[in-house]
């Protein structure tokens, strides 16, 4: 296999490539290829790929690249296309876990051997949960498949990789109980309680549209009023609320989790009677502190200074969950993500069938939803028993 030399240049403002492949014995002159116009230099970078890939050739600098390295041309690619920005730090950070492995290693001598033992220390020695490990591992299948395409690998190391499952005893299984993961009704209505006599301005609202709706939190903090249709009483979810460095001004609006998590669901007359008493109270606070209010229509936005209208970030709402419950009886650990769990139980106390929940809730599928189901309807499925006994009984 022959090698040439390739960079990039920047001409005026656009940019160019040049390949060199070196000299023409007839006339002493260099072998080059040059190709302008491109506006940024990662343009400029994957049309040399693609033409090294149409003509067969390597780039030795290419042939010695390391993952750490290919791994942030990936990115540069990925994040040029339809990504949430979210989704990019997410990849970022797991990025970051591979290079603990693999940063200054060339690419080709990464074994397949190696990438499993990987996997298998952040299972067994860094104790990161399955999805966690599954999220690095579906990441650093596109970084190698780049690889592939690029002609640097002929075997991909992340071939026939697996994700080391936990390893339950009888122990584990009999020990778990669900009912941590959620508030039983009464339980429900002392934390409420306790919101309402106690808590912040917009706590009881908050919580309580939480525990009705079953929406995330980053669901409700993006809500604008004219999500809320008080007519015909339902809530529209089209976007979620991201601030991962919680700098009140740095918030952004992005696509939900999933496609099907843009939904419109059916909300209660105390939803709507309890939404309707906060617009209120938002109203007079705008009136008081005038263009002080980040007036951008949101239903949560804060109503303390020195930051009127801006949504909330997701850390208070949790520490305000987590100082609400010690002034209760309640000694369970719970989040805010807990409410919806608890949504889950009320639903299915009420009868409502999984599928229903499921869709409510705005996504396909869910284990701890699925446990939280199965625990509430236990006793229907004994009464399904019952009467099948009762009519072969009958024959």
């Amino acid at each position: 296999m022959s090698y040439v030399s390739s960079y990039q240049t920047k001409q005026g403002e656009r940019w160019k490539f040049v390949v060199e492949n070196g000299i023409n014995p007839q006339n002493g002159a260099r072998k080059r290829v040059v190709r302008k116009g491109f506006l940024k230099r990662k343009e400029a970078n994957a049309a040399l790929k693609e033409y090294e890939r149409q003509i067969g050739v390597r780039n030795l600098e290419d042939y010695r690249m390391t993952f750490e390295e290919l791994a942030q041309e990936w990115l540069d690619v990925y994040g040029e296309t339809d990504v949430k920005v979210s989704t990019i730090r997410v990849r970022k950070h797991e990025i970051g876990n591979l290079n603990r492995y693999f940063a200054k290693y060339p690419i080709k001598d990464i074994t397949k051997k190696m990438y499993q033992n990987a996997l298998n220390d952040l299972k067994r020695k860094r104790k990161l949960a399955h999805n966690t490990i599954s999220g690095i591992h579906n990441t650093g299948r596109m970084i190698f498949k780049r690889a592939m395409e690029q002609d640097l690998l002929l075997i991909d190391p992340t071939e026939f990789a697996f994700i080391p499952k936990d390893k339950l005893t009888v122990e584990d299984i009999e020990g778990k109980n669900i009912t941590e993961r959620y508030l039983e009704k009464e339980e429900l209505k002392e934390f409420l309680d306790i919101a309402l006599i106690q808590g912040e301005i917009d706590d009881y609202v908050i919580f309580n549209t939480l525990a009705w709706t079953g929406l995330r939190v980053g669901e409700l903090l993006a809500l604008k009023w004219k999500d809320i249709d008080f007519e015909n009483q339902t809530i529209n979810i089209t976007k979620t609320f991201y601030n991962p460095r919680n700098v009140t001004k740095e918030y952004q609006l992005l696509p939900p989790k999933t496609k099907g998590s843009i939904r419109k669901i059916n909300v209660e007359d105390e939803v709507i009677t309890t939404l309707k008493k906060h617009q209120i109270k938002q109203k007079e606070i705008k009136l008081q502190v005038g263009k002080e209010y980040h007036d951008k229509d949101f239903v949560f936005g804060r109503m303390n200074a020195p930051y009127y209208g801006f949504p909330h970030f997701i850390k208070t709402v949790e520490n305000r969950m987590r100082s609400l419950l010690k002034k209760t009886s309640i000694k369970k650990h719970l989040t805010p993500h807990s409410l919806r769990h608890t949504h889950t139980s009320l639903l299915a106390e009420a009868g409502v069938e999984l599928l229903q929940i499921m869709d409510r809730l705005g996504h396909t599928e869910d284990s701890t939803t699925t446990q939280v189901y199965l625990h509430i309807t236990k006793d229907r499925k004994k009464e399904a028993s019952q009467k099948f006994g009762e009519l072969m009984r009958s024959l």
